[in-house]
């Protein structure tokens, strides 16, 4: 005697933000989706529900860049050492290697951006011409 055993049907979807997974019979697939739909569709006329946050634009920001970035801001008007620099990079949510960041800092310097002062591995680092306004 052979029985014919109906097996569940698995299935998931993905609406917006929100994601269903059903596990029915076969017959009971069409309402189930219809069912999930229309609820869907009530709660998206609920803004926090649907509407996902936008996310924020890419940032690819070089080292070098960002550091002329402080120079144009002005942050370079008074002296920093490199500790001052990394930190100020981290604090505005970049995390370079401090190496990265002193050859950046050399670069500059060479570009006639930023003058140094002190000794070697205390230098301080300050704009030598001001930031066009």
């Amino acid at each position: 005697m052979t029985e014919d055993i109906a097996l569940p049907i698995r299935l998931k979807m993905k609406v917006g933000n929100l994601e269903f997974e059903i596990e029915c019979q076969e017959d009971q697939l069409e309402s189930a989706v219809k069912r999930i739909l229309g609820t869907v569709t009530e709660y998206s006329k609920e803004p926090a529900i649907m509407q996902e946050r936008p996310l924020p634009p890419p940032r690819a920001e070089t080292c070098k860049s960002l550091i002329q970035q402080l120079w144009s801001e002005g942050w370079f008007a008074s002296p920093h050492g490199l500790g001052e620099v990394h930190s100020e990079m981290a604090r505005k949510g970049f995390h370079y290697d401090r190496t990265a960041v002193a050859h950046a800092l050399v670069d500059l310097m060479k570009e006639g951006l930023l003058t140094r002062e002190g000794q070697p591995r205390r230098y301080r680092y300050a704009q030598k011409r001001p930031p066009r306004s």
